[in-house]
């Protein structure tokens, strides 16, 4: 493998761990606001029964 050869092996692999970090970063943040959508849901529900207990 020649020189340049592997400097653009070095920038696909450079480029493939960045879209991987990426992905990572935008998937805990996804786990978090599907968590705070359920949170939410959930206390709505529970503001309805009570609601409808009086």
């Amino acid at each position: 493998m020649t020189t340049p050869q592997k400097w653009i092996l070095f920038g696909v692999v450079k480029l493939g761990l960045l879209a991987l970090a990426v992905g990572v970063v935008f998937s805990m943040y996804g786990c978090n606001t599907v968590r705070g959508v359920g949170q939410d849901l959930e206390q709505a529900g529970d503001a309805i029964k009570k609601a409808a207990d009086k």
